[in-house]
C-alpha cells in the first residue's frame, strides 16, 4: 500500500510535507525520520542529556578538538488536542576543562574525559587528552564506515534478487505471447481443414447424385432391351458391354465412397488433436497467469506494504511575493528518495554562523514541485494491479491545509489528460485490465462508492443524507470480519465515464470551508472505494477486493487557522483523527499485537484496507 503525502507551506518551510508527524518510531518502521543536526551548547554550566536512540543520519559537523563526544536529548512532541508536533533533537557538547556539571576544573578530569579502550577495558579521557579522544573518535567512524559497507552490500543484494525476478517475469510473459501466436496459428489451421472437409463432402454428394442418375439411366435402357428384344437381338453385345461399363462405374463410386470417408475421418482425429493441444494452452496460460500474480505480490511485499512518498507543490503567486524562493529545500539529483530541508543556525553567543544546518529526511520517494500527475501515478500503478489481483489497497493523501492532497487526488479537472488526478488514472486503468483479463476468462463487476467523515460523522456523498438518516459501521455477520456501511449508496459501475459523474456529484456535496491558511479547505475526510469482484467460471475462481482512495482533510495548527467555534471543533476533530491514523500506522508498522483501529472512524473503516495482506 501507498501513501502519497503533499506538503504545503506553513511556517518557514512552504510547500514541503510533512509525513506523519509522530515520535520517532522503532528502527524497524518505514516511516521517514528527520536526521537531528548537532547544535553547539550555551556556555555554562548544563544538565546531563539522557541517552536517546540515533537517527538514521544527521547533519555534518565537525568536532572542535577539546571537547567531550556530542550528546543528543531527544525533546518529544507534547500531546494535547492541537495539531500533532514534530519531534527534536538537540546535541549538546561540555566545554572542555570544567565538569559535567559546571563542577571546578579540578574535578572535570573525573566527570567529563573522554573514554578510550586500553587493555579491553574502557576508561575515561582527561579533558588535555586531546589526542585520545581524536582517536577514539577516528575508530567511531571507523566502526560506522564498516556499518554503512556492510549495510550497501545486502542492499546490493536485495536490488540483484529484485533484478533476478523481474526479468524472470518477462521472460515468462515473452512465453506467453509466442504462445497466444501459436493458438492463433493452429485455429487458422484449423478453420481450414474443415473448409476442405466441407468442400470434400459436397463433392462426394455430387458424386452420389451421379451414380444414382446412372443407375436410372441403366435400368431404363434394361427395360428399352426388354421391350425390343425381338428386334434388337443383335444388339445383345452392346448390352452387355453397357453393363460391363456400369459395373464399373459403381465399383469406381464405391471406392471413391470409401476414400472419400476415411479422409473425413482423418479429418475428425486431426480436429480432436488441435482441440486437445488448444486446452494444453489454455491451461499453461492459466498457469502463467497466475504465477505472474504471485511474482507481482512478491515484488510489492519487497518494496514494502507500507510505503510513504512526498510530493512537494510550487510555490503559489502570494508566497512568491513573500520570500525568495524554495532554496531552503534541496533534491539530490542522484536520489529520488532523500529530502534536505536548510535552516539557519541561530547564535547562541552572538556570534554569526556561515554554515545552514541541513536536515535529511528519507521516503520512498519524493517528487519535487516540477513532478507531473503522471510521474506520480507511475508509482502506484501496480498497486492498482494489486487490486484486480484480489488485494485490498489503499492510498492516502495526507498533508497540512492548501498542499495540494485534493489536487493531487482528483486534480482540477478530469478530462484533462495531464493534470486529472490520482482517482480518475486508476479507475482507469482498473477498467482496462478488467478488459485485458477478459481473455483469459475474467469477468468483473464494481461499484463504486464516496463518503465523507466529517466531525466524526459519515455523510454519502452521492445520495439525499437527511433521508438516509445516520450512517453507521457495521459487521457484515457476527462470523466475519468484513465491515460495511448500512444505507450506504454503492452504484454499479461498468465504464469510466459513470465513474468521473459520480466524482462530479461527490466535489458537489463535499464540504469545504474558508480559513486564514486556505480559502478553499475541506473539512473532512473524503474517502472513494470501488469494490471489485472477479470470477473464472471455467475453473471456478474468485477474487474480492477493495480499492480505497482517501483525500484526507489537512491539518492546522490553531494559532495559525485562527479558527474559532464551528471551524474550531472541525480543527479538533481532523486533527484528532490524523493523530489515531499515525498511532494506526505505527502500530502495523512495529507489528503490535494489537492495532488501536476504533479510536476514530476512518481507521475503524478502512481497517480491512490497512492491516494484513493489503497494500498501503
Amino acid at each position: 500500500m501507498a501513501a502519497v503525502a503533499s506538503g504545503g507551506s506553513a511556517g518557514s518551510a512552504p510547500g514541503m510535507a510533512v509525513v506523519a508527524p509522530l515520535p520517532v518510531p522503532a528502527p524497524t518502521s518505514r516511516l521517514p525520520v528527520r536526521r537531528a543536526a548537532a547544535k553547539r551548547a550555551a556556555p555554562g554550566p548544563q544538565p546531563a542529556a539522557p541517552e536517546q536512540k540515533r537517527a538514521r543520519s544527521g547533519p555534518t559537523s565537525s568536532q572542535p578538538p577539546g571537547r567531550a563526544p556530542l550528546r543528543a536529548l531527544s525533546v518529544p512532541a507534547a500531546p494535547g488536542p492541537g495539531p500533532p508536533r514534530k519531534a527534536m533533537t538537540v546535541s549538546a557538547a561540555p566545554r572542555a576543562g570544567k565538569g559535567t556539571c559546571g563542577a571546578a576544573p579540578a574535578t572535570a578530569a573525573a566527570s567529563c574525559a573522554g573514554a578510550a579502550p586500553v587493555g579491553g577495558a574502557h576508561r575515561r579521557r582527561a579533558a588535555w587528552d586531546l589526542k585520545g579522544q581524536v582517536s577514539d573518535l577516528r575508530a567511531a567512524l571507523g566502526n560506522q564506515k564498516e556499518k554503512a559497507q556492510r549495510l550497501d552490500g545486502e542492499n546490493r543484494q536485495l536490488r540483484e534478487q529484485l533484478r533476478e525476478l523481474q526479468e524472470t517475469l518477462r521472460e515468462r510473459e515473452r512465453r506467453a505471447e509466442e504462445l497466444d501466436g501459436r493458438v492463433s496459428a493452429l485455429g487458422t489451421e484449423l478453420e481450414q481443414h474443415r473448409k476442405e472437409s466441407e468442400q470434400r463432402g459436397r463433392e462426394l454428394q455430387e458424386l452420389r447424385e451421379a451414380g444414382k442418375e446412372l443407375t436410372a439411366r441403366l435400368e431404363t435402357t434394361e427395360a428399352q432391351l426388354h421391350q425390343a428384344k425381338a428386334a434388337l437381338a443383335q444388339s445383345d453385345s452392346e448390352v452387355a458391354e453397357l453393363r460391363v461399363r456400369a459395373e464399373s462405374q459403381a465399383r469406381r463410386l464405391r471406392e471413391q465412397e470409401a476414400q472419400y470417408e476415411a479422409e473425413v475421418a482423418e479429418l475428425k482425429e486431426q480436429t480432436q488433436s488441435q482441440s486437445q493441444r488448444l486446452r494444453e494452452q489454455e491451461e499453461r496460460q492459466h498457469a502463467l497467469e497466475m504465477e505472474r500474480r504471485r511474482l507481482h505480490n512478491l515484488v510489492q511485499e519487497l518494496k514494502g506494504n507500507i510505503r510513504v512518498f512526498c510530493r512537494v507543490r510550487p510555490l503559489l503567486a502570494a508566497e512568491e511575493e513573500k520570500q525568495k524562493g524554495m532554496e531552503h529545500l534541496q533534491f539530490p539529483p542522484h536520489d529520488n528518495k532523500t529530502l534536505v530541508l536548510l535552516r539557519e543556525e541561530e547564535s547562541h553567543i552572538g556570534r554569526e554562523r556561515k554554515d545552514d544546518v541541513k536536515y535529511d529526511f528519507s521516503f520512498d520517494r519524493v517528487f519535487p514541485p516540477g513532478a507531473s500527475q503522471e510521474e506520480v501515478f507511475e508509482e502506484i500503478s501496480l498497486l492498482v494491479q494489486s487490486a484486480l489481483d484480489g488485494y485490498h489497497v489503499c492510498i492516502f493523501a495526507y498533508g497540512q491545509t492548501g498542499s495540494g492532497k485534493t489536487y493531487t487526488m482528483e486534480g482540477p479537472d478530469a478530462l484533462d489528460p495531464e493534470r486529472r488526478g490520482m482517482i480518475p488514472r486508476a479507475v482507469r486503468q482498473v477498467f482496462q485490465g478488467a478488459q485485458e483479463l477478459a481473455e483469459k476468462g475474467w469477468q468483473y463487476r464494481f461499484s463504486a462508492s464516496f463518503l465523507e467523515i466529517y466531525n466524526e460523522s459519515l455523510r454519502d456523498l452521492l445520495g439525499a443524507r437527511p433521508e438516509r438518516g445516520e450512517l453507521e459501521i457495521r459487521r457484515v455477520s457476527s462470523t466475519s470480519e468484513e465491515l460495511h456501511v448500512p444505507n450506504l449508496r454503492c452504484v454499479p459501475v461498468a465504464s469510466e465515464d459513470e465513474v468521473l459523474q459520480l466524482l462530479q456529484t461527490a466535489a458537489a456535496n463535499r464540504s469545504v470551508a474558508r480559513t486564514a491558511l486556505n480559502d478553499h479547505s475541506s473539512r473532512s475526510h473524503s474517502i472513494f472505494q470501488l469494490r471489485i469482484d472477479g470470477t473464472n467460471a471455467a475453473r471456478e475462481l474468485r477474487c474480492s477486493s477493495v480499492l480505497s482512495l482517501v483525500d484526507l482533510a489537512g491539518s492546522e495548527r490553531l494559532d495559525k487557522s485562527q479558527s474559532q467555534g464551528k471551524r474550531l471543533r472541525e480543527t479538533q476533530a481532523i486533527n484528532t483523527s490524523l493523530s489515531s491514523l499515525g498511532l494506526v500506522i505505527m502500530a502495523l508498522a512495529k507489528k503490535e499485537p494489537h492495532v488501536p483501529y476504533r479510536n476514530s472512524k476512518l481507521t475503524y473503516l478502512l481497517q480491512n484496507s490497512l492491516g494484513g495482506s493489503a497494500k498501503m
